[in-house]
């Protein structure tokens, strides 16, 4: 079993995860600031002044030293833009790639079948070659 988790945690794909994780990380903090600190403004601005991030139901009032028991929508609210920001993202980086991926693969099916056909010219010519050569056999016998 250690030798298992050994094998895999030198392979390559555990180092690839844990830098899609930071990279993931800190991706998430620039659109969460995106979220609170440039988009929601000017939303709360045509809203009337609304903080989104600051609503909520309360449920039960805090008393003395207990804090207030509340359902905070708002920051609910921002959390699905966050998820929509960041999925509209990741969507898009995935579709370029797969258009990058796309154009390398016809370009490499473009080599193989330039290579196929020279391929086939040479194949072509020592068949007719070796045609020649049993043909001219053949008037020798």
């Amino acid at each position: 079993m250690l030798k298992e988790f050994k094998n895999f945690a030198i392979k390559g794909n555990v180092v690839d995860m844990a830098v899609g994780i930071i990279i993931g990380t800190a991706f998430g903090k620039i659109v969460t600031s995106l979220v609170s600190d440039l988009i929601m403004p000017p939303i709360g601005w045509l809203t009337g002044g609304v903080d989104f991030s600051n609503l909520k139901v309360v449920l039960k009032p805090a008393e003395g030293k207990t804090e207030a028991v509340s359902i905070n929508y708002g920051a609910f609210i921002n959390n699905i833009i966050n998820f929509l920001i960041i999925a509209f993202t990741i969507f898009f980086v995935i579709k370029q790639m797969n258009r990058l991926r796309e154009r390398f693969h016809k370009s490499d099916a473009a080599k193989e079948e330039k290579q196929l056909s020279s391929k086939h010219r040479e194949l072509i010519k020592q068949t007719a070659l070796l045609e020649e050569i049993r043909d001219h056999l053949k008037r020798k016998n």
